[in-house]
């Protein structure tokens, strides 16, 4: 085994050295050699989480089938050894090398939550690297940010070299040999930049420059430079079934939060919902042909020893070919004592009689997202479900022998009301009473519902990216009102109610919705001792509060503004297929109540077909 970075005596001190210490089970390591590539491919979380994640694993796999590139993993160090390092001087490393993120070529960053933006200095800082990109010299590794926070990248722009804008499997290769031919030419390193803008889905934010009107609003956004593109389109996988994908995943040595196989069937999604950033920004929606994923499913359970197969998609019940694929992987699991889970489901008979055959009824629990407690709140979001098919698909699991349930709310959303709010409590008690008209010998027991309200966070590229959003004061309003409706209930017994952190949730809608200025904050904080923003335990809003005041800068003019539909938005710049004019269409349909149809029923004409691909173009070929 490589020299590990950490010394025996340091691992005996830390909570779950195994974190640190790589060469898992199919972890990839190479021999480095001259001209290699090196790739440190971050994930900005605790270890457990990282691993959890299924794009890492994919451009992981994906760079690694590079015979001149080796990618390896890092993930952020938990406190108690960052505060060890500082002591020690110890440079952040890669897993598989050990070697320190400082002598790689490019630091790749993914960025799934906004909360995780302190950590993502948190492991500049520790790797040597300097937290401007305008600092890093032709030494330092390139710095290089994707995932689905990069569809507004301007709060994190001074600290990234490069943003990769939509699916890795299409622009890395161009990216890498552009990189080979400037490193060998000894040119500076803004000669690179220039020439990886041009590169398509690569943005280069230190080409671009941003100017501001006298109340705040973007005045405009500009390329420095003629031959830098004016928008930045995202790159999209048409054809999944030869896109590179982990038939040998990493097994992490201690139990990961998806501590599974996982089984990607489709990206993208058909429903629309007007809250919901992935289901535009992932569109269109493409399959994966049934013959390649029980192929996959196979491969992947043999070289891992995993006893759990999850299906991986925004909405598992779509993909149209799921009877024959489940058919298959009941059949092969059981053979193997392998158990099936399967997310993002609809609540639909299907759906039911699906999960009656994969799970123990007597353990789980089913799960729905009514988003919504009343009929009216889930046109508004085109949730596309109405009370009566919840009710019906509440029915059936109790007769099939649940009595556990979890509905999911949000709270927040546009146009809402208190009857809104109150109706979150009304459903649950209707489902409560759908259980209890169920004969009492052929009940499973008592009925458990856990009612559970995010709060509402308006996202770019979605209907809602121009509206107003509660403050912390209004969410937990809100909650309470829930709160008092759920113990006013005639089972109030059978209901449980809670709700997320509202401050995480307001601090998430400044990053997502925020400008260039608000890099200063996000430095300012990280300076304050900011991590792990994400876990509740160690969230400091104070410490954030403190940021913005010491900045300047409202975080209410982020929040709280409603913005016009003319105003400049700082992610216009980028191209994700979804047109601005079908996004103004459903805000417009959104305030009158009125659903659009799902992708199979009817094309919206959001503009995905531009792609060429996809369910789009399902019926021309």
């Amino acid at each position: 085994m490589t020299n590990l970075a950490l010394p025996e005596e340091i691992l005996l001190r830390i909570e779950k050295p195994e974190r640190y210490i790589g060469h898992e089970v199919n972890a990839v390591i190479k021999e480095p050699s001259k001209g290699m590539i090196r790739f440190a491919m971050c994930f900005p979380d605790v270890y457990e989480i990282g691993m959890s994640h299924l794009g890492m694993q994919i451009l992981y796999t994906l760079l690694n089938d590079m015979p001149d590139v080796w990618c390896e993993r890092v993930y952020s160090p938990w406190p108690d050894l960052e505060q060890i390092m500082r002591e020690r001087a110890i440079p952040l490393f890669a897993l598989e090398s050990q070697d320190p993120v400082s002598c790689f070529d490019f630091l790749g960053i993914t960025i799934q939550f906004e909360m995780c933006y302190t950590n993502i200095l948190q492991v500049l800082d520790l790797s040597g690297i300097p937290l401007h990109a305008s600092d890093r010299t032709r030494e330092h590794p390139f710095v290089i940010g994707g995932g689905p926070c990069t569809y507004n990248p301007e709060p994190l722009a001074p600290f990234f070299d490069l943003f990769y804008i939509g699916e890795g499997e299409i622009s890395y290769r161009p990216l890498l040999d552009l990189y080979r031919t400037w490193k060998e030419s000894g040119a500076p390193r803004e000669a690179f930049l220039h020439q990886a803008a041009q590169v398509p889905g690569i943005y280069v934010p230190s080409l671009y420059a941003a100017a501001y009107h006298p109340d705040g609003t973007l005045a405009s956004f500009t390329p420095l430079s003629e031959d830098i593109p004016q928008t930045v389109r995202k790159q999209v996988v048409l054809d999944l079934d030869d896109a590179a994908y982990p038939e040998k995943p990493v097994v992490p040595y201690l139990q990961a939060t998806q501590d599974r196989v996982v089984l990607e069937i489709m990206r993208g999604c058909i429903r629309g919902c007007r809250f919901c950033q992935a289901g535009m920004i992932y569109r269109p929606l493409r399959e994966k042909r049934t013959e390649k994923l029980k192929k996959l499913a196979l491969q992947m359970l043999l070289a891992t020893g995993y006893d759990e197969i999850s299906l991986s998609s925004l909405s598992s019940s779509d993909y149209s070919h799921l009877e024959e694929l489940l058919d298959y992987l009941i059949e092969t699991c059981s053979e193997h004592k392998i158990n099936i889970s399967l997310p993002s489901l609809r609540i639909d008979a299907f759906s039911l009689d699906v999960m009656s055959k994969v799970q123990d009824v007597k353990k789980s629990s089913l799960t729905f997202a009514p988003e919504a407690g009343t009929q009216r709140m889930r046109n508004v979001i085109n949730k596309g479900l109405t009370e009566e098919e919840i009710l019906h698909g509440c029915r059936e699991a109790f007769a099939g022998g649940w009595n556990k349930v979890k509905f999911y709310f949000m709270l927040g959303l546009p146009t809402e009301t208190e009857e809104d709010i109150r109706g979150i409590a009304a459903l649950c008690q209707r489902a409560a009473e759908e259980y209890y008209s169920i004969p009492k010998e052929e009940r499973n027991g008592k009925i458990a519902i856990t009612a559970s309200s995010s709060f509402f966070v308006p996202k770019p590229f979605t209907p809602f990216q121009w509206v107003s959003m509660d403050t912390e004061e209004e969410f937990l309003e809100k909650a309470y009102i829930v709160k008092e409706a759920v113990h006013a209930q005639q089972n109030q017994k059978s209901i449980r109610y809670t709700y997320h952190h509202a401050g995480i949730s307001v601090l998430e809608g400044v990053l997502a919705r925020g400008d260039r200025r608000i890099a200063a904050v996000i430095e300012c904080v990280y300076q304050k001792g900011a991590r792990f923003d994400a876990w509740s335990e160690f969230f400091d809003l104070d410490k954030w509060k403190e940021a913005f005041e010491d900045c300047g800068i409202d975080p209410y003019f982020y929040t709280k503004r409603k913005r016009e539909i003319s105003e400049l938005l700082p992610w216009d710049f980028i191209d994700c297929g979804v047109t601005k004019s079908f996004l103004i269409r459903e805000w417009e349909r959104a305030q009158e109540g009125v659903v659009t149809p799902n992708c199979r029923e009817q094309c919206s004409g959001c503009g995905c077909a531009s792609f060429g691909g996809g369910i789009c173009h399902a019926g021309k070929n």
